[in-house]
C-alpha cells in the first residue's frame, strides 16, 4: 500500500487534511497530513499532500529503540503506542515529518508519538474501542481506501497497491505528454487530449 500525490493536480484544497482530521478524532495541533507548498511565489509553484508515505524501508523503524514500528502484511507501517516511549528519533528520522508529538511541553512530556495509519488502526482488535481510541478508524479492515484520498476533489492523491497507484500515475504522465506532442494531439476516435482526457477516472 502507498500514497502518491499527483502535483499537477492538488490545488491546496486541504479536504485531505480535514478527512483526516474528521474521521479519526485526532487531537488538536497534530495533523496526521497536511498539504505543503514548493517553491512559493515562484513560477512553478506546486501543493502535494503529505503524510508518512508506508516506506519499504522505512528509517523511523530503523532507528526506534524500543521496535514499536512494524510493517503489516500489505506494507502500511504501524506503531504500537504501547511500546512508544516518546523518545523523538523516529520524528527526527522521518524525511517526511510523519511521526508527532501529541502535545507541546517540555522532552519526555509530550506524550507517545502519532502519525498516519493509512486508515488501518493498529496492534489492537480490529474496530475495538481501544483501537479507535488510540489509532482512528480501521478503514482498511473494511475494505476501504484512505478516507483521505477518498475525498480528493482532484483524485491528486492516490492511495492503495503500489502497482495500481503507479500504473494510474504512469498513465496520467503519457495523456499529459500528449498535449505537447502535436503527433499525439487526438486519440484514434478524434476526441483533442485535454481535460476531460487526462482527468477521466477509469
Amino acid at each position: 500500500m502507498k500514497f502518491l500525490c499527483d502535483e499537477e493536480r492538488c490545488i491546496e484544497c486541504n479536504a485531505c487534511v480535514t478527512a483526516c482530521k474528521n474521521e479519526h478524532e485526532v487531537p488538536w495541533g497534530v495533523n496526521r497530513r497536511r498539504v505543503i507548498t514548493l517553491d512559493d511565489g515562484l513560477p512553478g509553484e506546486k501543493t502535494i499532500s503529505v503524510a508518512c508515505m508506508h516506506c519499504s524501508d522505512a528509517p523511523c523503524q530503523a532507528v526506534c529503540p524500543v521496535d514499536c514500528f512494524y510493517t503489516t502484511e500489505d506494507g502500511v507501517v504501524l506503531h504500537d503506542k504501547d511500546l512508544c516511549i516518546g523518545c523523538g528519533y523516529c520524528f527526527y528520522a522521518c524525511p517526511f515529518g510523519a511521526p508527532q508529538y501529541p502535545q507541546d511541553g517540555a522532552f519526555g512530556a509530550r506524550g507517545k508519538m502519532d502519525k498516519c495509519t493509512f486508515c488501518a488502526g493498529g496492534p489492537e482488535e480490529d474496530h475495538s474501542e481501544e483501537e479507535f481510541r488510540k489509532y482512528g478508524r480501521n478503514r482498511l479492515a473494511e475494505g476501504k481506501l484512505p478516507l483521505c484520498a477518498e475525498m480528493c476533489s482532484t483524485k491528486a492523491l492516490l492511495a492503495g497497491d503500489a502497482d495500481m497507484v503507479a500504473d494510474i500515475f504512469r498513465e496520467r504522465v503519457v495523456r499529459r505528454a500528449g498535449n505537447d506532442n502535436p503527433d499525439l494531439q487526438r486519440q484514434p476516435q478524434g476526441k483533442p487530449w485535454g481535460w476531460e482526457t487526462a482527468y477521466k477516472e477509469g
